[in-house]
């Protein structure tokens, strides 16, 4: 899949604005979007595109930010079986990114962290990508990146057979919610544009993951396991009450929303506040 050149330039117009109106480097553009939108391949053809610009930039995942399944297994042991599974708010190693955008806003080197998804826990620090002093433009993408908490009403009803049957008291989500509103707020109060890759409508994104893992599973054949559509659907259900709130909340305050169709056809495009 390839990137939309309609939509590398719409972000490279975010990221123009944000070198002219910030001193500060790097500018952090957040992109979010539901799993499967193709937001890592759009971050990657905009690096790319700033690169041939003279622009240094660098990509960070918000995937890579996960804690291991050591880390997991602690929390669902203590907190919540539901927590093993990463992706949700509350997953995501958040002082880590923390510090490593602050020593990037300092113009210090830094080393980006890698997660490997086919065995479920962190790559080695010798994998990760070592990044120069002087960063101009970081692109951090994540499918809950610059979202916002749920009033605590909106936790009562559940939205998914995984919420009834395996969160009946509440205390998955509450707990995810928290964190979101907690130190989440202080990593995305860091970003200097946020943009929208927005899905149709939720239903979509059980196919678009199973494409992933599809192409997951092509990558590397060497993996612990893959997910069959069964089990495609129950992972995607962690995600479904907070892409929902993101679709719905988001679009009325991002610098940019992209609106895709199920095919991840560009139907619409859309500037908010910093026109």
């Amino acid at each position: 899949m390839n990137a939309d050149p309609l939509a590398i330039e719409a972000l490279m117009g975010e990221v123009r604005r944000a070198l002219a109106s910030s001193l500060q480097r790097p500018v952090i553009i957040g992109l979010c979007g539901a799993q499967g939108s193709g937001k890592s391949t759009l971050a990657r053809a905009v690096s790319e595109t700033c690169g041939q610009a003279g622009i240094s930039a660098a990509v960070l995942s918000l995937d890579d930010l996960y804690l291991t399944r050591a880390e997991r297994e602690g929390l669902a042991s203590d907190v919540h079986p539901l927590l093993l599974t990463r992706g949700v708010p509350g997953t995501h190693d958040v002082a880590f990114g923390l510090a490593l955008l602050g020593a990037m806003k300092r113009g210090e080197p830094v080393r980006l962290p890698r997660f490997d998804k086919a065995q479920d826990d962190r790559c080695p620090e010798s994998e990760w990508l070592q990044i120069a002093a002087g960063c101009e433009v970081l692109i951090f993408e994540g499918w809950c990146v610059g979202a916002r908490s749920q009033e605590r009403a909106e936790l009562e009803l559940p939205v998914n057979q995984l919420e009834r049957t395996e969160d009946a008291s509440g205390d998955w989500r509450d707990h995810v919610n928290q964190a979101l509103g907690g130190a989440y707020q202080a990593l995305f109060s860091l970003l200097d544009r946020l943009v929208l890759l927005a899905a149709p409508d939720f239903e979509v994104v059980h196919g678009w993951r199973q494409e992933q893992e599809q192409a997951l599973a092509a990558q590397d054949r060497s993996a612990v396991a893959f997910m069959d559509a069964a089990a495609i659907a129950r992972f995607v259900a962690h995600y479904e009450r907070l892409t929902r709130h993101i679709l719905a909340e988001m679009p009325r305050r991002a610098d940019l929303v992209v609106q895709l169709d199920a095919c991840r056809r560009i139907v619409a495009m859309h500037r908010g506040n910093h026109m």
